[in-house]
């Protein structure tokens, strides 16, 4: 395994005042109304993220930084610059395998359904493909179930260092892992309680998911889920930017990458880093017939209120992590349902994309193949 890791030492008194006057400069530019904000270059964007992450600016000059950018929209120079300020500090290993396959589910999580995604790595590994999930505990604006939670309540390691994560995942025997934000980029993660009081979505979370913090040793794919029609753009533009040898967007549930499965849909993809195609995939085609669009939660799960939002009701995160996870290991186990089509549906795209199958037809019974067979539940360990 190789590991690399470009983390900044503490910050002097100079560095922390020029940080500071610099900040200001940039501030003035971009936080000047609607009409008469500026945009900034990639490297100006860049030096402004590395020192908000080094802690060389004060919170308050941070949070008009990120929201500024936000009420003016980001540019893609502007995008660039932040993730690449987020490269810089992302301890990045390569595996002992030649491809890896990120998947970057919402990091803010879940909450309209119980998630599948979690174990499509797992899947796709019994299908003869590494590959890595990561995400966070908790962040805005959603609090959801994220990948940590179900994961963890599967009984899966979450508490893992990049070397050892990467261990896991160029393992034959295993073939994939979870790894946390706070240990391949703890400065980020240092951001969290900025973020939350921010309240409002930021540059961080479109970029902060393509911190690609394992890749192969020829190849890494990218594969995230998106709602809103501009972002397969962006993904596209900033995958690229990073280095994503392919990237694969499905329009899924809730912004994540398990698309609908009881309606047709679309999904956004590149190959060898070169320009976006957009098809067109439904259900049926795959022999997948449900009623419902994702697996639905379950009527007695208890519910409260998000961290610091009386009003608004959410689903108890454990318990529909535990909910989540029990649906996850016996759909792994070959149990039909919604979770199993989830599995089967994701995954196939997976399959198809990397040209691992000549249709997603027949990408689907593979998967449906390690799924009954147990193959796919033997993966979690």
């Amino acid at each position: 395994m190789n590991h690399s890791v470009r983390q900044s030492a503490s910050p002097s008194a100079t560095e922390t005042d020029d940080a500071r006057w610099a900040m200001r400069s940039i501030l003035q530019r971009v936080a000047t109304g609607p009409t008469l904000s500026k945009d900034i270059a990639l490297e100006e964007a860049r030096l402004a993220m590395e020192a908000i992450l080094a802690g060389r600016v004060d919170p308050v000059q941070a949070g008009v930084f990120l929201i500024a950018l936000r009420m003016k929209r980001e540019t893609d120079d502007e995008l660039k610059g932040i993730l690449d300020a987020i490269r810089t500090t992302t301890s990045t290993v390569t595996a002992d395998v030649d491809e890896v396959v990120d998947i970057a589910d919402p990091y803010d999580g879940y909450n309209r359904c119980l998630p599948a995604a979690p174990f499509v790595p797992a899947v796709l590994a019994a299908c003869g493909v590494p590959a890595v999930t990561h995400g966070l505990d908790r962040v805005g604006p959603k609090f959801g179930v994220t990948h940590r939670h179900v994961l963890a309540a599967a009984g899966v390691p979450i508490h893992l260092t990049p070397e050892l994560a990467t261990a896991r995942l160029s393992n034959p025997d295993l073939g994939w892992t979870y790894v946390d934000q706070r240990a391949f980029n703890p400065a980020l993660h240092d951001l969290i309680d900025l973020r939350t009081t921010i309240v409002k979505r930021q540059a961080i979370t479109t970029t902060e998911v393509l911190a690609k913090p394992i890749v192969g040793r020829r190849r890494t794919h990218f594969v995230t889920g998106y709602v809103h029609k501009p972002y397969p753009r962006i993904y596209a533009l900033l995958a690229r930017h990073v280095g994503f040898d392919s990237a694969l967007f499905v329009r899924g549930v809730e912004g994540g990458i398990v698309p609908s499965l009881r309606q047709a849909g679309v999904c956004v993809g590149y190959q060898h880093k070169g320009e976006e195609q957009t098809f067109d995939i439904d259900p049926p085609a795959l022999g997948i017939e449900q009623v419902v669009r994702s697996v639905p939660l379950p009527d007695e799960l208890p519910q409260t209120t998000r961290p610091g939002d009386e009003i608004a009701v959410a689903v108890d995160v454990g318990a529909t992590a535990q909910a989540a996870a029990h649906a996850g290991l016996a759909a792994l186990g070959g149990a039909k349902g919604p979770t199993y089509d989830s599995l089967v549906f994701t995954a196939a795209l997976v399959l198809w994309h990397l040209g691992r199958s000549d249709s997603l037809r027949a990408a689907a019974e593979q998967v449906r193949s390690v799924l009954d067979s147990g193959a796919a539940a033997e993966r979690i360990r």
